[in-house]
């Protein structure tokens, strides 16, 4: 049986940051991913363009992030900020551009080119990734965890879970690792379906399928009141309406738990149009889940579980969602880099080199780097 300072479970954002966090610091690691191939929801992400994060100050973002998200990821955010973000990708050999809406995109708008350099740290930081790998038991041990696979059985002073939600199953977010955190003490919030569409009655749809408005303001209302408030774009689509502004009103009415709530529209020309949707689109079906290991379980500072010492969370299995606009992937790359860096501290490790501050000119990649993702045409 080998044995192991850490073991990361799951090979998506989260997962694969904190690999690349953990090489940075030396510690010896292995990446369990259950797919054939890792990073498969993070290859969807902004219509496989992969909004990265927004670019906007850690204060706005926690603001943006909404109670109780934002005050338990302001420690991560404010340690790997998204302008910190955009640094770490660059100094790694893939520059960023900023779009509309202050999105963030790797300058080639690849998915594949963000992916490929996960891929390529791991590789070249001698973290060993293990594709193909379901792990079917984690169990604690005296002197930290025993991680048994279908092929194999490791032992680590450390586990990090980061297996994502339940949305996109095929991409193999399973709910597994909330499973695991049971098992080990911890509460897991009920699932929800975050950033998803609306189903309403056909007569909101009929003759306007395809169309789409730009720039509307969105209110949740509940007997008449506004309790929350997006904008973006309102979409019309086959299947009931979509679109940013909606996407984000249905994390609105995941969070605050609403069943009896109307969506009021506010059109540029000043036209209004009040609807009340049947029901949202399926959790399977969700950009995002909202529940997840509840976060009062967890310490904010660290990641680490208030249940079970060495035990450490980051991404989407906790409890933890975002508005549309790169902020879970913020998240996810925040909170993998605080729980490896909390891992760091205990195994004695320096932390993280600190990153350049970035020039008006486009960063080049780090020194001795030969990684250089360039814009396929």
């Amino acid at each position: 049986m080998s044995k192991t300072d850490l073991i990361i479970i799951g090979g998506g954002a989260a997962g694969l940051m904190a690999g690349c966090a953990a090489g940075e610091l030396g510690l010896k690691t292995l990446v369990l991913e259950r797919k054939a191939k890792p990073g498969r929801k993070l290859l969807m992400c902004g219509n496989s363009r992969c909004n990265l994060t927004t670019n906007i100050s850690d204060d706005r973002m926690v603001q943006m992030f909404g109670n109780p998200v934002g005050p338990f990821l302001e420690p991560a955010l404010k340690a790997f900020t998204p302008s910190m973000l955009q640094r770490w990708f660059a100094a790694n050999g893939l520059k960023t551009v900023v779009k509309a809406g202050n999105k963030v995109y790797p300058h080639t708008e690849r998915a594949a080119d963000v992916l490929a350099l996960f891929t390529d740290l791991l590789r070249d930081q001698n973290i060993s990734l293990a594709c193909s790998s379901v792990v079917q038991a984690l169990e604690k041990t005296k002197n930290g965890f025993r991680v048994t696979a279908d092929n194999f059985v490791v032992e680590s002073s450390y586990v990090l879970i980061a297996t994502g939600g339940i949305s996109y199953p095929k991409t193999g977010s399973v709910g597994d690792g909330q499973e695991w955190a049971k098992m080990l003490g911890h509460t897991v919030s009920p699932y929800r379906p975050g950033l998803a569409g609306f189903e309403v009655d056909p007569q909101v749809m009929k003759g306007r399928i395809g169309k789409i408005y730009e720039k509307v303001l969105v209110d949740v209302l509940v007997n008449g009141t506004s309790v929350g408030q997006t904008r973006g774009v309102y979409e019309i689509e086959k299947w009931g309406v979509g679109g940013t502004a909606l996407t984000d009103a249905s994390r609105i009415v995941a969070r605050k738990n609403l069943k009896d709530y109307r969506l009021l529209i506010d059109f540029q020309n000043g036209k209004t149009e009040e609807i009340r949707p049947i029901k949202t689109r399926g959790i399977k079906e969700a950009m995002v889940t909202v529940g997840g290991v509840a976060l009062g379980e967890i310490n904010f500072q660290t990641l680490e579980s208030k249940k079970c010492r060495g035990l450490y969370f980051a991404g989407e299995v906790l409890d933890v969602d975002g508005p549309t606009g790169g902020y879970n992937l913020q998240a996810a790359f925040s909170t993998a880099r605080l729980a490896v860096a909390s891992i760091g501290k205990r195994c004695g490790k320096k932390g993280f080199q600190p990153l350049e501050k970035e020039s008006k000119k486009s960063a080049p990649p780090a020194r001795g780097s030969k990684r250089n993702y360039r814009r396929k045409r």
